[in-house]
């Protein structure tokens, strides 16, 4: 006799649960001919997990043999887990010194190296991605290499950043000419440039901070 889910879970743990029968638990009941874990079995070979997730309740709800009542548990269950992880995995960038301690790894460099936070929209660091690195003060950094990471995050502000290996932190012409032209694009893509700071090893400047 094959075990329920439930009671492989009492075994187990949920770890030890294949996702359609994780499923097959939130769904409690199938509907008349046809029980929950074929009918767990059929959505899941529909949709893959990260696509189930990305359904909306309307989307969910109609799906035969789920109805509003189940959606709204598998929606339910699916933001408590969300919740749980942002609020120990995430960094807020809320002040100048958040974002010096993300930069702490360039500071000493003896080459360029250009650096972007993408941040949602509650400034929680969704990801840190290295874009150039130059040759001493000569980095080359093109807009679509700064936003691609943007959009694919659904970022909401990005935050970039470079070190001087001189440890002059006074923006060049080149540095004032790759803000603006940042900022630019960022209004035409919706996500906004927050900052753009320059970092040596004892000093810092910030364009929003110091202009």
């Amino acid at each position: 006799m094959q075990e329920k889910p439930r009671e492989k879970l009492t075994r187990l743990g949920a770890q030890g649960l294949k996702d359609k029968e994780l499923l097959a638990l939130l769904l409690r009941t199938g509907y008349k001919g046809k029980n929950v874990a074929v009918l767990a079995d059929e959505i899941i070979g529909k949709y893959p997990l990260i696509e189930l997730l990305k359904l909306t309740f309307e989307e969910l709800s109609a799906l035969k043999g789920v109805g509003k009542s189940k959606a709204a548990g598998i929606i339910a269950g699916h933001e408590l887990a969300k919740r749980s992880t942002d609020k120990t995995d995430k960094i807020i960038i809320s002040k100048p010194q958040d974002v010096l301690i993300q930069l702490h790894d360039i500071r000493t460099k003896q080459k360029e190296h250009f650096v972007v936070l993408y941040l949602n929209a509650r400034n929680e660091l969704l990801h840190k991605e290295f874009i150039s690195i130059g040759i001493l003060n000569a980095s080359i950094v093109h807009p679509r290499e700064v936003f691609a990471p943007a959009i694919e995050r659904l970022a909401s502000s990005i935050i970039v950043a470079h070190n001087h290996p001189s440890g002059d932190t006074t923006p060049s012409e080149d540095d004032r000419k790759l803000t603006k032209r940042l900022i630019e694009s960022g209004k035409l893509l919706g996500i906004e440039v927050l900052d753009h700071v320059i970092v040596s090893e004892r000093e810092h400047f910030s364009f929003t901070s110091n202009e």
